[in-house]
């Protein structure tokens, strides 16, 4: 079972969902969840008793759940949503046929991770692998994988000179990104039209080169100025991002149009039960 899967699962029950686009989470209804995997006629009830049962499931449920307004038969109303990390945790106290392919897909998850983590190797194997399955060719999934590599580059550089992992990261990429695409990296993947996908996941080949230059450049300005925490580094990223933008004009100016596409992935690539029919 994949992760799109298991969202399939939720999804056939219509379980409800909701998208909060500053965390950029999906959150699910938990009561729709348990329905869905016990078939139970009051699965209220049986959340009462599943957390009876489980004493370290009720001590943590305050964290796991967050009450959020839906519109039900009765008008709108507080109803416990959980995100999906939050959801595996109710499933793992569900005794039911229905969850095991669920219980099944995180235990091999974790599996795969121990092992990955023991052999940093193996995780870029497994994205080539999954690379390929969702459609993508060899030539965008080797500027890809280099786009990690340059990607990881680049983090390195930060924390050496003491930035802070978390909201200066992302506050030096979005000025990475704003300085040669014109989007903060939340802007951009609102162009695409997308929520909880990867921006780069969704980049075509020309946007993913440009963004590779500006932060290869970002890295290489970085290791020459040597500059000492975030506010030194925000100038660093923005003359990173300004050596892609001169490249995009200079592009742009032959080609006679943008390059920046509102182009996502599943725009180009043939949806998973197409190609199993091929």
């Amino acid at each position: 079972m994949t992760k799109k899967q298991a969202l399939q699962l939720f999804e056939e029950r219509k379980v409800r969902t909701v998208w909060d686009d500053q965390e950029e989470k999906w959150y699910f209804c938990v009561v729709d969840v348990v329905e869905a995997l016990t078939d139970s006629k009051n699965p209220t009830d049986y959340i009462k008793k599943m957390r009876k049962r489980d004493p370290l499931l009720a001590e943590g449920w305050g964290q796991i759940v967050t009450p959020l307004s839906v519109q039900t038969a009765g008008g709108k109303q507080k109803t416990n949503f959980a995100t999906m990390e939050g959801i595996f945790r109710i499933i793992q106290s569900i005794p039911s046929p229905k969850a095991e392919p669920f219980k099944q897909w995180m235990a091999q998850v974790a599996s795969q991770r121990i092992d990955q983590m023991q052999d940093p190797e193996l995780s870029i194997d497994q994205a080539i692998i999954d690379y390929k399955r969702l459609g993508y060719s060899d030539a965008w999934i080797n500027q890809r994988i280099k786009s990690i590599e340059v990607r990881k580059e680049l983090t390195d550089e930060w924390k050496r000179t003491g930035v802070k992992e978390g909201l200066e990261y992302a506050s030096l990429t979005d000025i990475i990104t704003r300085e040669w695409s014109g989007f903060t990296t939340k802007q951009y993947k609102h162009f695409k039209g997308l929520k909880k996908e990867n921006l780069r996941d969704n980049m075509t080949n020309l946007e993913i080169a440009l963004n590779i230059l500006a932060e290869a450049s970002a890295t290489e300005l970085s290791k020459q100025r040597d500059p000492k925490g975030f506010n030194a580094q925000t100038q660093v990223a923005k003359d990173g991002g300004s050596v892609a933008k001169a490249a995009r004009n200079e592009l742009e100016s032959k080609l006679g149009h943008s390059i920046i596409s509102s182009a996502k992935a599943s725009d180009y690539l043939l949806p998973e039960e197409t190609k199993d029919e091929q």
